[in-house]
């Protein structure tokens, strides 16, 4: 005698197991990371071409660029600039680049491409725009990339920053 696969016992009914019903997601899913200075930010997923853990030999120091640009990567097949997105948000620590991987986010608008060298990556979350605030407590250097953010801990005052990749990709800043 051949049983009947167990999708087929039920009469009509979808019987799963609560474990693996999954909630539905509030809000656009974001990567969030930290720069040296401990300080969280966001990006919105939709803007992120690729997400890498890279060894500081892969990427190529310029002579005479920007202090902001640790240099150059070929991300399949095609060289980008990488730069340490802390101190081109105005922060005074540079990125440790003295490490056995360096976290490395490529940003794309069109054709432009930039990896965004950060001090950790910190995983993707479900955010709900709507919920942003006005950035409060930020330097002027930082201000034009911010969209806003979330206050996470009023008593700690932690808050998760949401960077705008586009003013960052547009930046006249790259070119000092």
């Amino acid at each position: 005698m051949v049983s009947k696969p167990d999708f087929l016992n039920g009469g009509g009914q979808d019987h799963f197991r609560p474990e693996l019903q999954v909630e539905s997601p509030e809000g656009e899913l974001h990567l969030r990371f930290y720069i040296p200075s401990h300080q969280e930010f966001a990006l919105p997923a939709t803007g992120i071409r690729e997400v890498m853990e890279l060894s500081p030999d892969r990427i190529t120091p310029i002579p005479n660029a920007s202090p902001l640009l640790l240099g150059t990567l070929n991300l399949r097949g095609r060289v980008i600039w990488v730069a340490d997105l802390g101190q081109f948000l105005g922060e005074v620590t540079p990125l440790n680049t003295d490490k056995a991987e360096i976290p490395v986010i490529a940003v794309q608008e069109q054709d432009t491409i930039v990896g965004l060298a950060v001090d950790a990556i910190g995983g993707m979350d479900w955010l709900d725009v709507q919920n942003l605030m006005p950035p409060t407590n930020i330097p002027d250097t930082m201000t034009p990339f911010l969209r806003g953010e979330w206050l996470l801990e009023p008593k700690n005052n932690q808050c998760l920053r949401l960077l705008d990749q586009m003013a960052i990709l547009r930046s006249a800043r790259w070119a000092g």
